[in-house]
């Protein structure tokens, strides 16, 4: 993961044995950290952890290349539930 001049992070995930890597921009909205109650972590951390969420239920080829972590609620309710459990 690499944090990006704008403040958005591109994340690389490697698919399966030699079969290439995903890249996604990945924005953090100002304020969301503390909507979801994850304000003590650092942002890097709240998107690696919203990564692990998103591919425990999807694998990575079906995520978007663009996205806000504001968008995972739309696609998954229980994710601000799920992230404070995984970002005590």
């Amino acid at each position: 993961m690499e944090r990006q001049p704008d403040g958005s992070f591109t994340v690389t995930v490697t698919v399966g044995t030699g079969r290439g890597a995903t890249r996604h921009v990945v924005e953090v909205p100002q304020g969301l950290p503390a909507a979801l109650g994850c304000q003590h972590v650092e942002e890097e951390e709240l998107v690696r952890a919203s990564f692990g969420f998103l591919l425990e239920r999807e694998p990575a080829t079906s995520i978007l290349r663009r996205f806000s972590l504001s968008q995972i609620s739309d696609y998954f309710p229980e994710y601000a539930d799920e992230i404070r459990l995984l970002l005590p």
